[in-house]
């Protein structure tokens, strides 16, 4: 069942159509991965569904319940949550601190800190002076504080070591397991292709694939001809 429905939005910058039509549907517990090379317009829609910036056209529903036209908090309380690509954390604050400011009423960290053993490590110490992949394990952290419905991930391995994207895509892989429905954009293709249970490619702003992620593993001619934008293949 779908949780999320992003139905052939379009969305502009400048006056510019950057996204035309996208339609992407996320269900719950599971990974639905976006692909595309740079530019295609990935993080333009995950803006638009979030409510950063607003869409030109198009229906957003979440659990149901078009949400469009509402502004990004309300979104957000409603149960969508966007992990953008710049990591923003409260650098003076402790990582505890940083986990604290998302907590609901009567809620606690633990959650975060048994998904994450690494930032029970950190606990005490600034989150500025963290290493990247802490950093984007406590933004992913603090955005499940929200008990959201459905969490939207932008390139959250950019900058980081191999050996962390793992850890962290085991991390989105077990989120999703536990009901929650995610949207992830990820450069790497193949990594994000093995915990995905449906895969959509963008090209030039429009989504030129949609269907299961094993027709696109191990075909590398497919996904760079679909990056590329050669639909006639």
């Amino acid at each position: 069942m779908s949780v999320l429905s992003i139905e052939d939005v379009s969305v502009e910058r400048s006056g510019l159509p950057i996204v035309r039509g996208a339609t992407v549907s996320v269900a719950a517990g599971e990974v639905t991965v976006l692909l595309g090379a740079n530019g295609a317009g990935k993080t333009t829609l995950l803006e638009g569904v979030s409510g950063a910036i607003p869409i030109a056209s198009g229906a957003i529903r979440l659990g149901g319940t078009r949400i469009e036209k509402l502004r990004a908090w309300r979104r957000a309380r409603a149960g969508l949550a966007h992990v953008e690509q710049d990591r923003t954390v409260f650098r003076d604050l402790s990582t505890e601190d940083n986990l604290r400011a998302a907590c609901r009423e009567g809620d606690t960290i633990d959650e975060v800190l048994d998904l994450f053993p690494e930032l029970r490590k950190q606990i005490s110490a600034p989150a500025g002076l963290l290493s990247g992949g802490e950093q984007q394990m406590l933004v992913v952290g603090r955005a499940l504080l929200g008990r959201p419905k459905v969490l939207l991930v932008d390139e959250m391995s950019l900058g980081l070591a191999p050996i962390v994207v793992e850890r962290l895509a085991r991390a989105v892989r077990h989120l999703a397991d536990t009901g929650v429905g995610v949207l992830l954009v990820e450069q790497f293709a193949t990594l994000a292709l093995r915990i995905a249970n449906r895969a959509y490619v963008m090209a030039r702003g429009e989504m030129v694939y949609a269907g299961a992620p094993r027709a696109l593993l191990g075909d590398e001619a497919l996904l760079r001809a679909l990056y590329l934008g050669d639909t006639h293949r």
